[in-house]
């Protein structure tokens, strides 16, 4: 595991960016593993920018993101559909027929989850996801004892987390209970995993997702087994970490190509 340690989260969303773009421009028939939630919304924002003044293309690219909450419409402003959309989609040219998205509305969802598999598996596999990581040490919507070799299902989501979630609907009481997710195990079988984390209230969770035991009651910790997990954080996510000056070393003395 890799831990970049920059001053603030708008360092650290320029690092990622710069890291997709990379891939983008080598690979441009890459396939991305999106996440949503605050924490990415500045490397979407950046990604865009480059598309807009340095003509980075997209228009081959494919993604896959990592959730959907039951129950919503794509239209729903709080949907994922419809986040991704504002935040990044409408920005860029990406092709909408190389874009999915779990279904929330399904009706069989078994078959869903089956069939987002199945897509990921006919793409030749996610060559980055990007993640985010819940104050209870969650990726996707992977709560503490999920399966550390689940793949994408429903998952019921904990009173934790939609309280965290809670301001997207205008209060706890309207968050939904379900969603459908990529499981631990999907997001293992990408190539590169790439973990942003930023403020303090997230420093706990990377202490024990980078430095404790790998464990389900922590499931982000599962990152410690990867072959290539990049994890970008500001000072004040690392600040519960007790390694930090050996990673600002090992980061400070990489070849500069390894940097970006």
């Amino acid at each position: 595991m890799e831990v970049i340690i920059k001053p603030d989260s708008h360092a650290a969303s320029r690092l990622a960016a710069r890291k997709i773009a990379a891939l983008v421009r080598t690979k441009p028939d890459a396939v991305l593993g999106l996440a949503t939630g605050q924490t990415p919304l500045e490397t979407y924002d950046r990604l865009s920018e480059l598309h807009r003044t340095e003509g980075l293309d997209f228009s081959r690219v494919t993604t896959f993101n990592l959730d959907e909450y039951l129950g919503l419409e794509p239209s729903h402003p709080a949907s994922f559909h419809a986040c991704m959309r504002t935040s990044l989609f409408s920005k860029i040219n990406i092709d909408p027929a190389r874009v999915f998205l779990p279904d929330g509305m399904s009706e069989d969802i078994p078959r869903t989850c089956r069939e987002y598999e199945e897509r990921l598996r006919a793409a030749g596999g996610i060559d980055l996801q990007l993640l985010g990581i819940g104050s209870d040490g969650h990726l996707g919507f992977n709560e503490p004892s999920s399966s550390l070799s689940s793949r994408t299902r429903i998952k019921t989501l904990t009173d934790r987390t939609r309280k965290d979630n809670a301001a997207a609907f205008g209060g706890e009481d309207n968050v939904p209970h379900h969603v459908i997710t990529m499981g631990l195990g999907t997001i293992m079988d990408a190539r590169t995993c790439l973990l942003l984390a930023f403020g303090r209230k997230k420093a706990a969770a990377i202490a024990q997702a980078v430095e404790g035991p790998v464990s389900a009651m922590v499931p982000a910790s599962i990152l410690q087994m990867h072959p290539r997990a990049i994890v970008i954080l500001d000072e004040e996510a690392a600040s519960g970490l007790k390694r930090t000056e050996y990673y600002r070393w090992v980061y400070d003395h990489k070849p500069s190509w390894q940097k970006d």
